[in-house]
């Protein structure tokens, strides 16, 4: 049982969502990013600001004998600032607490006398607090102020920076989401037209009001349903050509069957039946014809081309010797020779299949449409400089003027007066052979046969594996 491996439709997100999930989950991160590093400035430069302060406030009692500070020369001052309660001042003489105000706590401030800044905790309250000495030695100083007034400081100066961010992230949201979703209607336009067009509609798509992003995947589907009009095109003459040239061999066999049936002798029956496995013979070899270049244009057209050159590649020499060694009762029934020059070993880019369909289909040519006793000569070998490989395929037969050189390979083409029955597919299928790997194709006049001389060359890449 087969199955599927695409994901379920459910699971898969549009271009948008993820387009919107990830630019908002970045921009999410950003903020916070933000959010903690303001968090963390404001904090540290508030606690600066309101340690400087507290030192403040302590060089002003420094300044002062500790004279003036006992009794009635250091009354309470007058509140001038709500924060102001939050912030205590004791001053000790001798370990004795001489001097507080009036929101100090009788207990120590900090425990000992050491100069600089502390937190410390008094009856259930964090302190911040700034110890110094005196005017005198044995004076000691202690100016705090509550934590939870520098928290409350801190908090009322995050909410004046907190909220307008906050009020901003959905309407950066929203303008993300509005953003994108117009970078992404180009494409849902593009599907739409796609969607509606008919199957049989392949005409280009307009490039003119996409943006350059989409231009790209426009010009691939346009050369796509390029390649679809020529191959849907291609099959509509492919199935006309090959109804039509299958009707003639089929009706031929037909005659042949009738004439059999109603010989009035042994002998008349007999060359009946022997023309019916000619005609037999014949539409075989079409079939097999069409088959083989219906498959290499299919595969032309899908991309799906025969591998390139690699351990598959064939040997030529092999390949022409097996193969004259097929032709060999074929051109000896017709007193015809066939002459092979080949070298040890010549690599081609063929894989082994293609290149006996390649050599077979020139070879049976150049047999069947030379006159009985004519000489055909293959050359299979490398160029002196060892870049190159070469087929050279030529016959003594009549030759073709140039008209009909320059149409060899069209379907179904016959040289006009030619006495030999054929199709054409053999060198539709040659030249299709040649486009699908690069080979070099060149038909002229043999000057030493007088006949058709067909050169196919190609570059080598030294892997050859035996065919």
């Amino acid at each position: 049982m087969s199955r599927s491996t695409a994901p379920a439709s459910g699971t898969r997100l549009s271009l948008q969502a993820r387009l919107l999930a990830t630019v908002l989950g970045v921009m999410s991160v950003v903020w916070l990013a933000v959010a903690a590093s303001t968090w963390y400035d404001t904090g540290h430069e508030l606690d600066e600001l309101l340690d400087a302060h507290l030192a403040q406030a302590a060089a002003l009692l420094v300044t002062q004998r500790l004279d003036d500070l006992e009794g009635d020369n250091f009354p309470p001052p007058p509140t001038l600032h709500k924060y102001q309660t939050r912030v205590a001042i004791q001053v000790w003489h001798e370990g004795k607490l001489v001097v507080r105000s009036t929101n100090a706590p009788e207990a120590s401030l900090a425990s000992g006398d050491v100069p600089g800044l502390r937190t410390s905790m008094v009856e259930g309250d964090a302190w911040r607090v700034l110890t110094t000495p005196g005017r005198e030695p044995d004076v000691v100083i202690h100016v705090g102020e509550l934590e939870s007034a520098r928290h409350h400081i801190l908090m009322a100066s995050l909410r004046s920076i907190g909220l307008p961010m906050l009020l901003a992230l959905p309407l950066l949201a929203l303008g993300i989401w509005w953003a994108v979703r117009g970078a992404v209607r180009p494409l849902r336009a593009l599907g739409q037209a796609v969607a509606a067009r008919r199957p049989q509609a392949l005409q280009p798509l307009s490039v003119q009001a996409v943006p350059p992003e989409v231009a790209p995947l426009v010009t691939a589907l346009n050369g796509l349903f390029e390649r679809m009009t020529e191959l849907l095109e291609s099959e509509r003459r492919f199935t006309a050509d090959a109804a039509h040239e299958l009707r003639t061999p089929i009706a031929a066999i037909r005659m042949q069957v009738q004439v059999a049936q109603e010989a009035p002798s042994d002998a008349g029956r007999e060359q009946a039946l022997a023309a019916t496995l000619q005609g037999c013979d014949r539409a075989a070899r079409l079939v097999e014809q069409l088959l083989q270049l219906a498959r290499l244009e299919s595969e032309a057209s899908y991309g799906e081309g025969p591998a390139r050159p690699g351990p598959s590649s064939a040997d030529m020499a092999a390949i022409a010797r097996a193969l004259v060694a097929e032709f060999e009762r074929q051109v000896t029934a017709r007193g015809q020779r066939l002459v092979l020059d080949a070298a040890a070993a010549v690599p081609s880019p063929l894989p082994a299949a293609l290149a006996q369909v390649l050599m077979r289909n020139l070879i049976d040519n150049a047999v069947r449409y030379s006159p009985d006793g004519a000489l055909v000569r293959i050359s299979v070998g490398c160029s002196p400089e060892g870049g190159a490989g070469r087929l050279v395929v030529e016959d003594g037969g009549p030759g073709l003027t140039p008209d009909a050189m320059a149409r060899l390979g069209e379907r179904f083409f016959r040289v006009v007066g030619s006495p030999q029955t054929g199709s054409g597919l053999g060198w539709s299928i040659v030249r299709r052979l040649a486009r699908l790997f690069e080979l070099d194709l060149v038909v002229d006049r043999s000057a030493a046969l007088g006949g058709l001389r067909v050169t196919v060359s190609w570059k080598q890449d030294g892997r050859v594996h035996q065919a």
